[in-house]
């Protein structure tokens, strides 16, 4: 599968996890204050992508509990379509249901006792890495 980048698209942060060169385990990346401007946090996006060498972003898909797609769904569904339109064929850009990844990535934290500080600043990228991990093992 090669190297994938997992995008959890917030309102005011985009958080960023990586899998390993195989695709088989995500890890948190990076987070990315939302610049205001969808194009440039796109364009940033996809450096990360080109700069990691990932072949594939697969951004997360907030549906609703039902399943359906909400306002949220096709607000990032919106922002998915300008990621493939910048990617232009050179990165494969998907989407993955990421209900519960922001609890479970949580959860986790806590666990491990991060402050709420560190908490706050990594959430972001350790949901991505949730999310990122539930497409690999999907795909196995």
């Amino acid at each position: 599968m090669g190297r994938v980048l997992g995008v959890d698209l917030g309102s005011r942060r985009i958080g960023l996890a990586l899998s390993d060169p195989e695709g088989r385990v995500a890890w948190p990346h990076a987070v990315l204050e939302r610049s205001g401007d969808p194009a440039a946090d796109h364009r940033t996006i996809l450096a990360h992508a080109r700069e990691a060498d990932a072949s594939r972003v697969v951004v997360g898909l907030p549906l609703s509990l039902s399943g359906d797609e909400g306002p949220a769904a096709r607000a990032v569904l919106g922002e998915v379509d300008s990621l493939r339109a910048q990617a232009a064929g050179e990165i494969t850009v998907e989407t993955h249901d990421e209900r519960f990844t922001t609890v479970i990535a949580e959860r986790g934290m806590r666990a491990t006792r991060a402050s709420r500080g560190t908490r706050r600043r990594t959430i972001d990228a350790s949901a991505a890495a949730v999310m990122l991990q539930s497409y690999l093992e999907a795909r196995t």
